[in-house]
């Protein structure tokens, strides 16, 4: 490519100064071509990276892309881009707003926190395709709530949303990702999210794990557009 690009890594979703997930992002993103923005998540290899733009319908036009393809929304590289923009002085003000594949999504600023709009939900069953979810991840029937059905989710990105009963059976959970990977290209999903209600914290609601083989991502550690479905 022969570009100097500067790329922030910012961690999104940290919890008491600890972990949370590193996003890529760029800034002045119109100076690249969408191949040349693939090229460079490639060779960031996070799970994804950002591309902040000039914008005619919100304040800034983000670009996502994980190291195989572009991706329509990014819950943890929104979150970072915006809390990196606050950070910097290029933004001000309690109310923003970003432009992504799909149109606007509305971004509130709480400080140097930033907090983001999703669509609203639509929930589709997978019926009688529930044993090959569960067989692409090792699991058994029992493993599942009876009151809580395996069903896909979309606020702008679509997953299986898949519960179980215990941490111990989250655990459990072992993936066959060419498996995974093409449940998800069947349903266009983005991947599986995997969550129990049992938690090792007080006042947290679920515990949870992504697979997302068919958007080049393993496992991710948390992740935005699919906590919100």
């Amino acid at each position: 490519m022969g570009k100097h690009v500067e790329v922030k890594i910012l961690n999104a979703f940290v919890d008491n100064e600890r972990g949370g997930n590193p996003a890529g992002v760029v800034l002045e993103g119109d100076h690249y071509t969408d191949n040349e923005k693939a090229s460079i998540a490639e060779k960031v290899g996070l799970s994804e990276t950002a591309f902040v733009s000039k914008s005619k319908i919100a304040d800034f036009k983000l670009d996502f892309f994980t190291p195989n393809r572009r991706i329509a929304d990014c819950g943890h590289a929104t979150i970072a881009t915006f809390s990196y923009l606050v950070q910097s002085g290029l933004l001000n003000g309690e109310v923003s707003s970003k432009e992504i594949l799909d149109g606007r999504r509305e971004i509130v600023l709480k400080g140097d926190m930033a907090f983001m709009e999703q669509l609203r939900p639509t929930y589709v069953s997978v019926g009688p395709r529930t044993r090959q979810f569960l067989d692409s991840l090792g699991l058994q029937q029992e493993h599942l709530p009876g009151s809580a059905p395996i069903e896909i989710v979309n606020t702008g990105n679509a997953f299986a949303i898949i519960p179980v009963k215990t941490l111990d059976d989250l655990r459990l959970v072992k993936p066959d990702f060419d498996a995974v990977s093409k449940m998800s290209d069947e349903f266009d999903l983005i991947g599986y999210y995997v969550f129990s209600e049992q938690t090792n914290t007080a006042g947290r609601d679920a515990s949870t794990r992504m697979f997302a083989p068919r958007y080049g991502i393993l496992e991710e550690a948390g992740t935005g557009m699919a906590a919100g479905p």
